[in-house]
């Protein structure tokens, strides 16, 4: 008897974020390497209150671009082989991955470029099944059974199936 296709878990989208605090500068090199790494044109991410580091309401904070269904995939794969095929259970969050990377330069086929200088970035890979769309319609009563949610040992299971060792 084969698996039921509904079970299957799939990738979402990929999130990339570079948090800048409000420097213009940085968030000028933030966007420019977002476009390197993706190809797609970064969004600025504004902050939604005043914060007590004195950031007031609605200035830029960061930059984030989000990638999905092939370009997700792709992503996914260069920063597992970034990561040695490895991935800590702390980064795994419900039906979140939540990486971070350092150093851009980390990612294979990527070099320095002097013009951005070294940064990091934070990369969520949100994954899903097939019928969560239900969940997202406007409607009220619409929610998904708690056998079709994605716990941590289903991620744990979903990685290794794909070759990635969780340690």
């Amino acid at each position: 008897m084969s698996e039921n296709p509904m079970r299957a878990i799939r990738i979402e989208k990929v999130t990339l974020n570079v948090g800048c605090g409000g420097d213009r500068e940085k968030i000028e090199k933030a966007q420019k390497l977002l476009e390197l790494l993706t190809g797609q044109k970064p969004i600025i991410t504004l902050s939604r209150k005043r914060s007590t580091f004195g950031i007031a309401k609605g200035k830029p904070v960061g930059v984030k671009v989000t990638l999905r269904k092939k370009r997700a995939k792709e992503f996914f794969e260069r920063v597992i082989k970034s990561r040695d095929n490895k991935i800590k259970q702390s980064e795994i969050n419900g039906r979140h991955i939540n990486i971070g990377i350092k150093e851009y330069i980390e990612l294979p086929g990527i070099k320095y470029q002097h013009d951005i200088g070294m940064m990091g970035l934070n990369v969520t890979i949100s994954l899903e099944r097939p019928g969560f769309r239900v969940e997202r319609r406007k409607v009220k009563k619409s929610k998904i059974g708690k056998n079709h949610n994605i716990y941590r040992e289903d991620v744990i299971k979903w990685l290794e199936e794909r070759g990635v060792k969780v340690v």
